[in-house]
């Protein structure tokens, strides 16, 4: 049981030296504007804080911090809310959606990047100088807590995790203190918010690489159900040819009968093949040939397209819904492994899993970036993420149990480790701690203990103690 102050313990006087101090609105629960601040995109999680700051600028995250470190809050950070996992009651709550500032630099090809930024904002500010980032597959995403979490997206293995192109990062400290950090300024603080997600502080910007990447060949081929066995052995035996400049996924989905749903695809259970390609357009045939003749596809969306409009290639839902997901990191995908998987998630398992996904790993997402960081899971060849469908009576149950059933099911080709941002809602130390190579964790735990020696940020998927 949390043992934070609730809100009527802080009295108005304090409440209002805190807004005198802050520029963006400083609310307590029941007043005009506080639920839509604390709302995400994952409705499962339902925040409770004490206390919510919207801040208007990094200043404002600062005194926000001070105020918490004052009287013993802890506090929880939010933008889009995509990466929700625990509810934060009595906290004081900061909502960094509106630090929006964006600036793209052509020539050095970074771009800075406010915290309440989407990738969608950036690949769209990016797109003229015929750049893009390392976004993920949703870009409606917020930047800084998937790239903080690692980042792996449509393009990621040909240049590496997200979080292997951050050249700098603001962020306030559990101090209340804002630091400047990069490779050389507190290099220390730099290596373990990459990979270290929320546990050292609230990141206000950070600058990123940018890539020439103005288009690329790719985007889903469908294939019915009585396909599903076919497709999963051809695209494990297919995935081993493929090179760096070639990404993919694979998803067994649940679709409900929603007019947003293309018709031939509306309310059946489907097979995605996601694929992009950096290269000729005639290559990227080539490559995608044999997938094609694994089965005849319901729909053929693949082809030519620039790079904003790289949310298609997995279509992912943009609507908030409330959700439950768990992922495990695969070393091989054997011809066991997937009949496992069409066994507990395939299309004659009758199961509440909206999708059931294959994303391959490898290429420069195994290697070590030129600036290192504390992201784990390079050992990995597949990552394997479930999904719960959008059925609020069922995420506290009946999901987590059919969920779990899948990550067994493979769990004999697993390498024990997750990747943080497909990590989930399982937020025992001993889980989280398989997010990070046994060296990797002792030293986050050590920069942990320097700059938040109270454990103020303790919310989702933070550093545990050892």
């Amino acid at each position: 049981m949390s043992t934070v102050p609730p809100a009527t313990d802080l009295h108005d006087l304090e409440l209002d030296e805190l807004r005198h101090q802050v520029t963006g609105p400083v609310l307590s629960p029941g007043q005009s504007g506080f639920e839509e601040e604390i709302s995400g995109f994952n409705l499962a999680v339902r925040h409770r804080p004490a206390l919510v700051v919207a801040a208007a600028d990094a200043a404002d995250v600062a005194a926000a911090i001070r105020f918490a470190a004052s009287r013993d809050l802890p506090v929880a950070v939010q933008s889009t809310g995509h990466g929700a996992v625990q509810a934060a009651d009595g906290a004081l709550f900061v909502n960094t959606s509106r630090l929006r500032d964006l600036h793209v630099d052509p020539s050095a090809r970074t771009a800075r990047i406010g915290a309440g930024c989407t990738w969608a904002e950036v690949i769209a500010a990016a797109a003229p100088y015929g750049l893009a980032p390392l976004s993920g597959s949703s870009t409606g995403v917020g930047v800084v807590g998937y790239t903080l979490g690692g980042g792996i997206g449509p393009i990621s293995r040909a240049f590496g995790f997200a979080a292997d192109h951050v050249r700098e990062i603001t962020v306030v400290t559990a101090d209340g203190q804002t630091r400047v950090t990069d490779s050389l300024r507190e290099p220390d603080l730099f290596w373990a918010l990459r990979g270290g997600k929320g546990s050292l502080g609230v990141v206000t910007s950070l600058v990123v690489d940018l890539f020439p990447v103005a288009s690329l060949y790719g985007g889903g081929l469908y294939y019915a159900a009585e396909d599903a066995s076919a497709v999963l052995h051809a695209y494990r035996r297919w995935t081993g040819t493929l090179p760096e400049t070639t990404g993919t996924s694979v998803a067994m989905l649940r679709l409900p009968p929603i007019p947003e749903i293309p018709e031939p695809l509306r309310g059946r259970f489907v097979v995605h093949l996601r694929f992009t390609h950096l290269g000729e357009d005639g290559e990227a045939e080539s490559l995608l040939a044999p997938m094609r003749a694994a089965a005849k596809p319901i729909m053929d969306a693949v082809a030519r397209m620039p790079f904003t409009a790289i949310h298609s290639v997995h279509s992912d839902p943009v609507t908030p819904m409330p959700a439950w997901d768990r992922g495990a990191l695969l070393r091989e995908l054997t011809e066991e492994a997937v009949e496992a998987l069409l066994a507990v998630a395939g299309p004659a398992a009758d199961v509440p899993l909206a999708v059931v996904e294959l994303r391959q790993l490898g290429g420069a997402l195994g290697r070590e970036p030129e600036r290192p960081n504390a992201v784990g899971g390079r050992d990995a060849a597949f990552s394997l993420l479930a999904i719960g469908a959008p059925v609020p009576e069922l995420m506290e149950t009946v999901i987590p149990a059919v969920g779990q059933a899948v990550l067994d099911a493979v769990a004999p080709w697993a390498t024990g480790g997750t990747q943080l941002n497909f990590h989930g809602a399982d937020l025992a130390p001993v889980s989280l701690s398989r997010a990070w190579p046994e060296a990797t964790l002792r030293r986050l735990v050590a920069v942990k203990d320097l700059y938040d020696p109270k454990r103020m940020f303790r919310f989702g998927h933070v550093v545990p103690r050892l």
